[in-house]
This record gives structure tokens, C-alpha cells and sequence, in this order.
């Protein structure tokens, strides 16, 4: 039989099919669905633990035994040499949360060479989502505690404004907390943004705490750090992962940076930023790691579960101890810090994050998956200002730890978080039939690809 020839005219009238609109929040590949899955479950249960001890803190700090949890949390201990001899509540800020930044560094290498920031198109929604959400809360704060202060005629407090960047953090374990006690079956995709947001959020903290929370600045440690750094740098490349050898290069790093009066926890980003994501086959065996290992997963496999599990709680139980009673709560909002933290939480982070989202949909004319709504990404935006960690961290910096305006300023944090919990929770929660729809369709992708 002949071949059919086509003239050019039914060629020239033959339609083309307009593209495939972009698709916002699309499903994720089946080994990225359980990378998120298994990451999330150990941050859940930290979330869990971070709560437990948040709330011990405030029961102690409220009891009759309340000076005894201030003398434990202002007790010192270590060498007098080295600007190491600090109360405890300090080691747990500046030594535990470290270990919490090298996981986040390690999260962060990974999202940029393996993960959804591999690519300006992967990237952008997360991106722009997190700026929104640090620079909406950071405006919504400073207006409000200028205009709180015009209205009272206040002169005093010009340091008000140092605390501008408490209300930017999500705190990614205490928001997944949340997702667990309402018991919403969140799709992958939603809480893969939710994970990546929360991971390029900790990356604009880290460059917040080192630029704006410095205040004095000492070069010769900061200079001698990049020594036990490189040497951490170099073992790590050749996978020489033995702990007698590497734990001891890091506490060097972290303490050297700690003496150079920039916050220590960026020891531990700079840490995790060194270690290699990729295997690389072509390495000796000089290591107990295989040749073929992903060095920066063993590593998060090991130091995440400490990481939530014991840095994060610590951190928190020395950190939210605050009295309430007699007052407190009272007097806390009566400052205009309290209530632009707050408002900044929960209105900030809420805009922010959610007119972000909508104009890189809006520009990029993408459309969002079918099987999501805009009421679902008004859940997540709520969700975002669940900020405890770092939001506590940074508000230590600007005002002092035990002074009367920290005090205030944790007040508001908590009182900030639980509200957007509450409201993300109201919001989710109507949609967890179709969440669970999802699921259901995710789990039958899954077996596709065990198959395959």
C-alpha cells in the first residue's frame, strides 16, 4: 500500500493543540514523596517532644518552685578559657541549636543540589513564598509598634524596633505538631512546599541572625575557624566519616565562631554545608561509609532524631519558661513588641505567604494542581506562622535573655503560634475527606512504582 500523502494545506489546517498549563503544588515523584514522609515523621515527633518540654517550662516557671527553674537555667557551667564558661540556658541556644542549623544546613545542600531548588521553575514558588512570608510579618511588626507608640506618646524603648525579625521564623517541628494532633492527612505536594519553605526560611534566619544580631565582631577566631572547617571540609569529600575525628574539628569550628561574637549556631550551617550529597563512586574505600554513599543523608539519619529529639526540646525548655501569673500575661500586652510579634505571626506570615503564592501563579500563569484549592494554600499560610524556635532565639538576641521585654516577647511568641495553629487547624481540618482522597491516590502511585 502506498504511503498517504499530505497536502501542505491539510497540514497548514491541521490545529495545534494549545500547552499544558504549569501546574503549582504538582505530586511529587514517589522516592521524593518518602524522603519527605520519613523526614517529616522524625520532625513530628520532635514537634511532639519541643511541646512536652515548652510546656513543662511554663509549668515550672508558674509554680511555687519557679525560682529553681531560673537558678537551673541561669547556672554556668564550662572552662573559664574561651568565652565557654555560660549559663545553661545559654548552651542550650547557642550549643544545642546548633546541631538543629547543621541539620538545616544539610537540608538546605540537598534542596539546592537534589531537591525541589534544583531548578529557577522548582524554586520559585517556595522561594518567593518565603520571602513573603519574612518580609509581610517584618512590615506588619514595624508598623505596628510605631503606630502603638505614636498612640501612647512613648518616647522611651528605641530598641523596640530590634526585634523586627521575631515574628519572619516557621518553626517547620512544632507546625508538623499541629498536623498531628488535628490528625489532617495533608497531601504530599503541601507539605513537600511546606518543608522546602521552612528550609529556604531558615536559610534568610541564618543570614538575619549573622548580619543583624552581630554585634561586636572579632576576626582572628572567626579567620582560625576556616582551619578546623577545612579540615572537616576535606574528610567529609574522602567520606572519612569517623566521629573520633570529626566531632572534635566541629566543636573546634562552632567554639571559634562563638568567640568571634558571631552567633554559633552558624557553625553548624556552614558544617552541614560542607558535607558532600551526592556518592561518588570514585573514592577510595578510606571510610566505614561505601564508596556509593550519600554521606549528607547518613549524616541527617544519625544527627536529625537528636537534633528533634533532645537539642530542639532542650533549647525550648530553657527558652519558654516565662511567668504568666501575677500579671504577666497582662503586662505583656501592654507592650507594642507583644502585639506586633503577634499581629506579625498571624497576619504577617498569613499575607505574606499566601499573596506570594498567588502572584507567582498570577505571572507565571500556572494553575493549581486539581487536586488542591486556594483554600488549601490559606491552611498551609496559617500554618507558617506557627514560629517558636527561632522566633525565641531571635528575640534572646534583640532584647536579653530574663529581661522584662524577652519575657514579653515569649509571651507573644506563644501566644502567636497557638493562634495560627488554631486557625490553620479550622481551616485544614474541612478538607481532610479529600485529603485522605489523596492519600489513597498517592499510595496507589506508590505501588506502581514498587512494581516498576
Amino acid at each position: 500500500m502506498p504511503p498517504v500523502a499530505f497536502s501542505r494545506r491539510d497540514t497548514m489546517n491541521t490545529p495545534t493543540p494549545p500547552p499544558a498549563p504549569s501546574r503549582l503544588f504538582p505530586r511529587p515523584s514517589w522516592a521524593e514523596a518518602q524522603f519527605i514522609k520519613d523526614a517529616l515523621r522524625t520532625e513530628t515527633i520532635g514537634g511532639g517532644l519541643l511541646l512536652l518540654a515548652a510546656a513543662a517550662a511554663l509549668i515550672w516557671a508558674n509554680s511555687p518552685w519557679s525560682d529553681s527553674y531560673f537558678a537551673l537555667r541561669d547556672a554556668k557551667v564550662g572552662p573559664d578559657w574561651g568565652h565557654l564558661r555560660l549559663t545553661l540556658g545559654h548552651w542550650a541556644a547557642d550549643g544545642m541549636l546548633a546541631i538543629f542549623f547543621f541539620v538545616a544546613g544539610l537540608e538546605l545542600k540537598r534542596e539546592f543540589l537534589v531537591g525541589e531548588l534544583t531548578s529557577a521553575r522548582k524554586a520559585a514558588v517556595p522561594v518567593v513564598a518565603a520571602l513573603g512570608g519574612v518580609v509581610l510579618p517584618a512590615l506588619v511588626f514595624v508598623g505596628v509598634v510605631t503606630l502603638a507608640r505614636g498612640a501612647t506618646g512613648a518616647t522611651e524603648g528605641a530598641n523596640d524596633l530590634r526585634g523586627w525579625a521575631i515574628p519572619t521564623a516557621t518553626d517547620i517541628a512544632f507546625a508538623l505538631a499541629v498536623l498531628a494532633v488535628i490528625g489532617t492527612h495533608l497531601p504530599s505536594a503541601l507539605r513537600s512546599f511546606l518543608l522546602t519553605l521552612a528550609v529556604v526560611d531558615d536559610l534568610i534566619a541564618i543570614i538575619i541572625i549573622a548580619v543583624f544580631y552581630t554585634s561586636t565582631l572579632t576576626w582572628t577566631p572567626l579567620l582560625l575557624a576556616a582551619i578546623p572547617l577545612g579540615i572537616f571540609a576535606a574528610l567529609v569529600q574522602r567520606r572519612i566519616t569517623y566521629w573520633w575525628l570529626l566531632l572534635p574539628l566541629a566543636f573546634a569550628t562552632w567554639a571559634l565562631v562563638h568567640a568571634s561574637g558571631v552567633h554559633a549556631t552558624v557553625a553548624g550551617v556552614l558544617l552541614g554545608l560542607v558535607v558532600p550529597v551526592r556518592p561518588r563512586a570514585s573514592v577510595p574505600e578510606v571510610s566505614t561509609l561505601s564508596r556509593k554513599t550519600d554521606v549528607a543523608h547518613h549524616f541527617e539519619h544519625i544527627v536529625r532524631p537528636l537534633s528533634a529529639g533532645v537539642a530542639v526540646p532542650l533549647f525550648a525548655f530553657f527558652a519558654a519558661g516565662v511567668g504568666v501569673a501575677g500579671g504577666g500575661l497582662r503586662a505583656a500586652y501592654s507592650d507594642p513588641v507583644a502585639i506586633g510579634v503577634v499581629a506579625g505571626l498571624v497576619v504577617g506570615k498569613l499575607v505574606g505567604v499566601l499573596s506570594a503564592t498567588w502572584l507567582v501563579a498570577r505571572f507565571t500563569h500556572a494553575e493549581l494542581s486539581e487536586d488542591l484549592t486556594w483554600g488549601d494554600i490559606l491552611g498551609v499560610s496559617l500554618l507558617t506562622g506557627v514560629g517558636f524556635t527561632v522566633s525565641l532565639l531571635v528575640g534572646e538576641l534583640a532584647f536579653g535573655v530574663g529581661s522584662a521585654r524577652d519575657d514579653h516577647v515569649k509571651v507573644a511568641i506563644l501566644v502567636g503560634s497557638l493562634l495560627a495553629a488554631l486557625l490553620a487547624s479550622m481551616v485544614l481540618i474541612r478538607r481532610n475527606a479529600a485529603y485522605r482522597r489523596i492519600e489513597e491516590l498517592e499510595g496507589a502511585d506508590s505501588d506502581e512504582a514498587v512494581r516498576a
